[in-house]
C-alpha cells in the first residue's frame, strides 16, 4: 500500500489536536498551518510562546535546553538535560495567556495522580517529574518536566511506509497500552479521551543512531552569560552610505548573531553518551512528539534509498510504549466538554453528543489496533456539497452494526 492519502490529510487537519497538549485541542476550523515545520513567529508575542534557544537553562540551571523535540498550539517541547540528576528529559513550555495557564495546571493536577499511583513505573503511562513557572518577555509560562521517551507509534508505521506491522507486534504493543487503560480507568477513573498513535510513545528511538544517550551526540551546557555590550554598527560614511568594508562587517556579524540565536551561545562540551560515563540512569521517556521519523523537506531521495533499512530498524524496534498527552483528560466523575477525541479515532456517542465514558478511549483503541495492522485509518469520511463528515459516521455505524447482528 502507498502513503495512504487518508492519513495525509488527517496530518494537515488534526495537527492541530495532535501536538497540542493542552486541554483545548482544535480539531476543526483553525486557520493556522499546522503542516508546517515550525510553529511560525507568529505567536512568539505576549500570552504566547516563550522563545527558547538552545543552551538556554530553566529553573535556576535544572534544566539545560538541548534541541527541539517538537510543537503544538498550546507549547513547545525541547529535549533538555536534567543537571540534578544527569539525564534527558523532555520539556515542555506552555504559552503564557491565562486560559492556557489553567488548562495546564489541569493537566498537572492529572498527572500527579498518574504519577503517585505508579511508584514502581509498571503502569506504562508516561511520567510529570517536575513542574514549574518561567518568567519571559511573553508573561509566566508553566513548564512541565517530563521522563524522555523515543518516537511515537505514527512513526512506527511511517517506517514500514504504511503497510502495517506484523500482527504478533501489533499485539505487543496493545498489551501495554491496555495495561496503561486499564490503570486509568479502573483505579484513576480518568479518561484519556484523545487516544491516537502520536499520543503513544516507544521508550525509545526506532533508529538508534537517533538516540539522544546512546548517539555520542556533545552534550550542551548552559549559555555563557556576557556583559559585553552589543555590537555597535558602524558610522555611516560621509555620503550617508556604507562602504563595502563596513558592509562585510556588518553581515559577518549577522551572520555570527544568526548562528549563536539557532546553534546556542552556550560552550558545548565533548561527552561519552553510550552509557559508560558517570551519568547515572539515562533510560527516560519523552511527552512530546520528536520529529525523528526522517520526513523533512528536501530529505525524500535519502528516504527512498533507505526504506528496507527504514523497516528493518521497525522490526527490531522495542515494542514497549506508554500513553502520553493529559492535556485532554478528565475524570468519569468530572467532565470538562463534550467536544473530545480526534475525528478518526471519536467514538459514535460523543459523535451523536450523547454521555461518554472510559468505552470511548476503548473504540479509539481499536481503531489504533486497526491502523498499526494495516498502515491506514479505519474511518475517514468526507464531506459532500449537503453534509458535513461528521453527519456520515451515524450511517457507517449503522451498517456495521447491521452486519455484525
Amino acid at each position: 500500500m502507498a502513503e495512504a492519502p487518508a492519513r495525509r490529510r488527517r496530518a494537515g487537519e488534526e495537527e492541530a489536536a495532535a501536538g497540542a497538549m493542552g486541554s483545548e485541542a482544535e480539531t476543526e476550523g483553525d486557520s493556522s498551518d499546522y503542516t508546517s515545520e515550525d510553529e511560525g513567529t507568529e505567536d512568539y508575542r505576549r500570552g504566547g510562546y516563550h522563545a527558547v534557544r538552545v543552551g538556554d537553562s530553566f529553573n535556576k540551571g535544572a534544566y539545560v535546553v538541548q534541541s527541539k523535540l517538537g510543537w503544538g498550539h498550546f507549547s513547545t517541547v525541547w529535549l533538555a538535560w536534567d543537571t540534578n540528576h544527569s539525564r534527558y528529559v523532555a520539556l515542555k513550555v506552555q504559552k503564557s495567556a491565562q486560559h492556557y495557564t489553567e488548562a495546564a495546571m489541569d493537566e498537572i493536577k492529572i498527572l500527579k495522580q498518574i504519577a503517585d499511583g505508579d511508584p514502581d513505573d509498571s503502569r506504562c503511562v508516561v511520567k510529570l517529574l517536575d513542574h514549574f513557572k518561567h518568567s519571559g518577555p511573553n508573561g509566566n509560562h508553566v513548564c512541565m518536566v517530563f521522563e524522555f521517551l523515543g518516537d511515537n507509534l505514527l512513526t512506527l508505521i511511517k517506517y514500514t511506509d504504511y503497510h502495517g506491522i506484523p500482527l504478533p507486534m501489533v499485539k505487543e504493543i496493545c498489551r501495554h497500552v491496555l495495561i496503561g487503560l486499564d490503570y486509568l480507568h479502573r483505579m484513576l477513573s480518568i479518561i484519556h479521551t484523545d487516544l491516537k498513535p502520536e499520543n503513544i510513545l516507544l521508550v525509545s528511538t526506532i533508529d538508534p543512531s537517533k538516540e539522544p544517550r546512546k548517539s555520542g551526540v556533545p552534550l550542551v551546557l548552559s549559555a555563557a552569560k556576557t556583559d559585553d555590550p552589543p555590537p555597535k554598527v558602524p558610522a555611516p560614511s560621509v555620503n550617508g552610505g556604507l562602504t563595502k568594508s563596513q558592509k562585510k562587517k556588518i553581515r559577518r556579524k549577522a551572520k555570527r548573531a544568526a548562528a549563536a540565536t539557532s546553534e546556542g551561545s552556550g560552550a558545548i562540551v565533548s561527552g561519552d553518551m553510550d552509557g559508560s560515563d558517570n551519568r547515572g540512569d539515562l533510560s527516560t521517556a519523552n511527552e512530546g512528539s520528536p520529529n525523528q521519523d526522517g520526513d523533512k523537506k528536501g530529505d525524500k531521495g535519502s528516504r527512498r534509498g533507505s526504506k528496507g533499512a527504514r523497516k528493518k530498524m521497525a522490526m527490531e524496534a522495542d515494542l514497549k510504549c506508554k500513553l502520553v498527552d493529559f492535556g485532554n483528560a478528565c475524570w468519569t466523575y468530572k467532565q470538562f466538554t463534550n467536544d473530545i477525541q480526534t475525528r478518526q479515532y471519536r467514538c459514535p456517542e460523543v459523535i451523536l453528543g450523547s454521555k461518554y465514558s472510559t468505552s470511548a478511549d476503548l473504540w479509539s483503541f481499536a481503531c489504533i489496533c486497526f491502523e498499526l495492522a494495516t498502515g491506514d485509518v479505519l474511518f475517514d469520511p468526507h464531506s459532500g456539497d449537503n453534509f458535513d463528515r461528521d453527519e456520515v459516521y451515524p450511517y457507517i455505524y449503522f451498517f456495521l452494526y447491521s452486519g455484525f447482528k
